[in-house]
């Protein structure tokens, strides 16, 4: 085991710097996420600004180096960035490695990247992340699965890396996710063919989403109290107890300052949530942070572009976990709120009453129609094509006629044009 410490710089020039307890706490959470490491020592730093050679200043650097020195640390996690610089200062100066908030998550990304498309875009953002910095051994890069590299591993002697190495090794990295996310398209054209409805589930990482997916699927995802349980997209087609048939879909979980270069690699896993006739936002209501959690998956989403008419409904999970008095209350907060629902994904409360509203927002099962437009109707015609309700198109006398597959919000959304 890597014995670490977790560090939050507290910086007071930042504007938009969070409560830093509850960062810390984060921050350890992520450490712990990763496997191999033992946190033995964390703390928030408190910095009226960044010093540019070394992050923090010099006391403050002597002070913890003491304390690092005297824990056995290997490794130091800063949560926040580092630049290259700081990096290497710093790891000179305590004899540790060093990672920051962006290195740590690729770490835990890297480790449960599962899928051939999570492993691509887990190396791509990687290379784009280290592209700039002094590397570590590339040996990583030809391996399937398992850490990047930066914490422990075969090939730890710092080298320089080869920029059109890097540049060359994601060329040819781009090119094997064009093919993945090539046939990906595929399959989501062929699912948008099937009269099922699809419902993304999306939460703050370590909200409950896959508690939520495996009580309603009866599958076994992966589901652990833990940051980035679910990595890769799962889906299943499952009837809810109100007799309709949907598609359910549990995504990578979000999470504040998420990493600019996986926001990018993880599009494609997170255009699931585009595709979406129903986004169901799962909110741990029991976390200090709540609120502030719940602006980020808003702000992440609102970044995706994901349409306005798509229905959204807030599950406020994990009630079980709160006095009764605090759950009563956040169930008359939730009623308050047509599409608001105060549930326990673990008990299974409050989950009829959701699964009714869900029903009634997708307005039933896509069902087949046909559609016939005149030949001078581009626009109306255009619009069937762009949401993907067309199955075939034919010829008429009188203009064209289009078999649809549509729900009755589909249909009514057309009529309106």
């Amino acid at each position: 085991m890597t014995r670490a410490w977790v560090l939050h710089p507290d910086i007071k020039s930042d504007r938009d710097r969070r409560n830093a307890v509850m960062a810390l706490e984060e921050a350890v959470a992520l450490a712990v996420a990763l496997p191999g490491l033992e946190v033995v020592g964390s703390e928030v730093v408190p910095l009226p600004k960044p010093q540019p050679g070394m992050l923090f200043g010099s006391g403050k650097i002597a002070e913890l180096k003491g304390r690092l020195k005297s824990a056995d640390v290997e490794l130091v996690l800063v949560d926040g960035p580092v630049s290259p610089v700081q990096q290497r200062n710093l790891e000179k100066e305590w004899g540790v490695k060093l990672l920051d908030r962006t290195g740590l998550i690729l770490e835990i990304f890297s480790d449960r990247a599962a899928t051939r498309e999570g492993v691509l875009q887990v190396e791509m953002a990687a290379l784009s992340y280290q592209r700039t910095r002094l590397v570590r051994a590339w040996t990583h890069l030809e391996r399937q699965r398992g850490g990047l590299g930066f914490v422990g591993g075969p090939g730890e002697t710092q080298i320089e890396a080869d920029r059109r190495a890097i540049d060359e090794q994601l060329v040819r990295l781009r090119r094997q996710l064009d093919k993945v996310v090539r046939t990906r398209d595929l399959h989501r054209k062929a699912r948008a063919k099937v009269p099922y409805p699809i419902v993304a589930l999306v939460g703050y990482t370590n909200a409950g989403k896959s508690t939520l997916f495996n009580r309603l699927t009866g599958a076994e995802v992966m589901a652990k109290d833990m940051l980035f349980a679910t990595l890769d997209p799962t889906m299943r087609a499952v009837t809810l107890p109100t007799g309709l048939e949907v598609i359910l879909s549990d995504t990578v979980g979000f999470i504040s300052d998420l990493p600019t270069e996986l926001v990018a690699a993880f599009r494609a896993t997170l255009e699931e949530v585009l595709a979406a006739d129903l986004i169901v936002h799962v909110r741990d209501i029991a976390h200090p942070n709540t609120e502030e959690q719940a602006e980020d998956v808003r702000g992440i989403l609102d970044g995706l572009g994901v349409r306005d008419d798509v229905p959204l409904i807030e599950l406020w999970n994990k009630i079980d976990l709160l006095s009764e008095a605090d759950a009563e209350a956040v169930r008359v907060r939730a009623a308050r709120t047509d599409s608001v629902f105060a549930v326990s994904a673990w008990t299974g409360t409050g989950l009829d009453r959701f699964l009714e509203a869900a029903t009634e927002a997708l307005g039933g099962a896509r069902q087949h129609d046909v559609v016939t437009l005149a030949h001078a109707d581009g626009k109306r015609r255009a619009w069937l094509f762009d949401k993907g309700l067309v199955e075939r198109e034919e010829q008429a006398e009188d203009g064209v006629r289009l078999h649809v597959l549509w729900s009755a919000r589909d249909r009514a959304r057309f009529e309106a044009l």
